[in-house]
């Protein structure tokens, strides 16, 4: 029974401390450089579909003169 008790101490202490560590760690470089990569193919994806969108919109309907 006691060592049922000390393992489950340990394991207790095992998460704390792992969570601790996980929260204190900071992000690589190289992650804040994905997300903003990510971010800028998006808008450009918007953008372009966006630019579509107005051309055949002029294409279905001609400015009148």
């Amino acid at each position: 029974m006691v060592s049922l008790a000390v393992a489950a101490v340990l394991f207790v202490a095992l998460v704390a401390f792992v969570a601790r560590r996980d929260r204190t760690r900071r992000p690589p470089d190289e992650d804040s450089a994905v997300v903003r990569r990510a971010a800028a193919d998006q808008h450009r994806h918007d953008a372009q579909r966006q630019a579509a969108s107005g051309i055949a919109e002029r294409h279905r309907n001609p400015p009148s003169t």
